[in-house]
């Protein structure tokens, strides 16, 4: 009996750019049995010359395993080319936790979207440093676990945070207005895996207050910005982006409701990328297919 007989696979590659790079990987599929369900390429301008590439496969009733299929690429295709790479499985739900604060109209958004099946994902807890939104995870049957943060105790508690999540086996966080800096020590254990949203059309009116920023501004648009969480604040690459239109006649309460629509739907749109396995990170910007 095959130890697996049915395997779709979702491929992401980052290399030097050369002639033969999408005929080499599509030739190694084919010849392992694959049917490629969809492809999408980049590259770079000459001066970068990098090659980016996301391809989804198909293999059935193949004797073939997983650890073989990816020995057999690292040898024959990723090495002679010099391929940054890895293959995600879609029979293995990805594990998300999620950290938050007061505000409830992300997580909301979230929550609702997994409950009707939208995020393909399992979410193992909801991690606060407040007590608010306890009933609103209890209301979708996760865990919830609430652990206060102040300036005596914020590494102890970002250590205990880090144990309860490498216990749960979170494969990424989603930060859904989680008002505390991480500090680098935190950042380091989840690297490219903890997605922030931020209430502001980044680099534009970084920090905590970008809306009053905006509104004493005067800015024609305001817009929320879903991006990775590096060491600087408000600077990690960006995954999406989305803005609305505004003018004199809104205060600072109309930007704020309008804010968080649009924080919803981009927050939203980055996670399922993320899920998808449809985004590379490359130094501090990401290429999203």
């Amino acid at each position: 009996m095959h130890p697996y007989t049915d395997i779709t696979g979702r491929l992401l590659i980052c290399c030097p750019d050369r002639p033969g790079i999408v005929a080499g990987v599509s030739q190694f599929l084919f010849s392992h049995g694959a049917n490629i369900l969809d492809a999408s390429q980049h590259s770079t301008d000459p001066r970068e010359g990098l090659f980016f590439m996301r391809m989804v496969f198909h293999l059935e009733n193949t004797g073939m395993s997983r650890e073989q299929l990816e020995a057999d690429f690292r040898e024959k295709v990723a090495l002679p080319r010099q391929m940054d790479w890895h293959i995600d499985y879609t029979d293995r739900r990805k594990r998300m936790a999620i950290m938050v604060s007061k505000y409830d109209h992300c997580i909301t958004e979230l929550l609702w979207r997994w409950r009707s099946g939208e995020l393909d994902v399992d979410i193992p807890l909801v991690l606060s440093n407040h007590d608010h939104l306890q009933k609103l995870a209890a209301d979708f049957e996760i865990p919830f676990l609430c652990l206060p943060v102040n300036a005596e105790n914020k590494a102890q508690q970002e250590q205990e945070a880090i144990k309860i999540l490498q216990e749960q086996n979170v494969d990424f966080i989603v930060l859904a207005r989680y008002m505390q800096i991480l500090s680098p020590a935190f950042v380091s254990h989840f690297p490219g895996r903890i997605i922030n949203i931020h209430h502001s059309f980044l680099p534009a009116f970084a920090g905590a207050r970008p809306y009053l920023n905006a509104y004493t501004r005067g800015v024609k648009l305001i817009g929320a910005t879903a991006h990775y969480v590096t060491n600087d604040l408000d600077e990690g690459p960006i995954i999406e982006q989305d803005v609305a239109r505004v003018s004199h006649k809104h205060a600072v309460d109309d930007l704020v409701m309008l804010g968080r629509d649009i924080e919803r739907q981009v927050l939203t749109r980055a996670v399922k990328a993320h899920v998808e396995d449809r985004v590379i990170i490359h130094g501090n910007k990401t290429i999203v297919f």
